[in-house]
């Protein structure tokens, strides 16, 4: 039995206590680069053929980069051994143009895909992250009546994003939510914002990290859609809707009408919820 005096016994209480708040930190970094994750595995699946996967190539990548990140924290004497190809491949892309030069081979060109629209789905558990639904082909469409400002009125309900996250089944994997459901109006909350539901006690003070708010109509909807409706993972009772204050749903009303004239909102620099 080990004392808790030992060192290593201490610092490892401490990354468990810090762990879930990290967990959501990467999370949210693997969020602000996974367009480019996606876009690739999809260019590989149509340059390669319909039975490569792009989900699971997108999760190894994920697990190849927590990986390499390692070496940030190497004491010098161990590091992690990079991967085969990612040494020869200098070598390897010149012996191809070679090989292409003397057959007169032109570049492969790329393969059909699938219809825009239509979306790849594979909810394998995979450790550490979760599966998504890629729409990459699918433009985000803020048109319509859910992207009608005048639909949020003083009396319109709202949800943190995180409980959206868990009434609908995700768990703590909260960046899942508007990767799989980019159509969802959310709005990030200001420092304002953040302190008015604190003092509402609707969510604990979070200190740099972003807050969503999504419309509680859109997640109920969703929720009584063919992808959830059926789910045992179902929690509504989490979603503990509110009620904002007039001038907090101003600001709503203008952000939702920037986004559906197709401006673009700053990325916050606060890591995301």
């Amino acid at each position: 039995t080990r004392s808790f005096t030992d060192p290593s016994v201490s610092m490892d209480l401490l990354r468990a206590v810090l762990q879930p708040s990290i967990n959501e930190e990467i999370q949210g970094i693997f969020n602000k680069y996974m367009k480019f994750f996606q876009t690739a595995a999809i260019n590989v699946r149509d340059n390669v053929g319909e039975e490569v996967d792009p989900e699971q190539l997108i999760q190894e990548t994920c697990r190849s980069c927590l990986e390499q990140a390692k070496l940030l924290f190497s004491d010098g004497k161990k590091g992690v051994p990079r991967l085969p190809h990612e040494q020869a491949v200098p070598k390897r892309a010149r012996q191809m143009d070679e090989e292409l030069s003397r057959r007169g081979s032109p570049v492969p060109k790329k393969r059909k895909g699938r219809p825009p629209g239509q979306s790849l789905s594979n909810d394998r558990g995979v450790s550490g992250m979760a599966a998504w639904k890629l729409k990459v082909s699918e433009p985000v469409k803020r048109d319509g009546p859910k992207w009608d400002p005048s639909r949020l009125t003083e009396t319109t309900t709202f949800v943190l994003g995180s409980r959206a996250n868990k009434a609908l089944g995700m768990g703590g994997t909260r960046g899942r939510l508007y990767i799989k459901h980019p159509h969802l109006f959310k709005y990030a909350a200001d420092p304002q914002d953040k302190h008015w539901l604190t003092e509402q006690q609707h969510m604990r003070a979070i200190g740099g990290k972003m807050a969503y708010l999504l419309i509680e109509e859109d997640i109920r909807d969703l929720a009584a859609s063919e992808d959830y409706r059926d789910s045992v993972d179902l929690r509504l009772e989490e979603l503990k809707p509110f009620i904002p204050p007039a001038w907090m749903t101003e600001k709503m009303q203008k952000h939702m009408e920037t986004l559906r004239r197709g401006g673009d909102v700053p990325p916050p620099e606060d890591p995301p919820e």
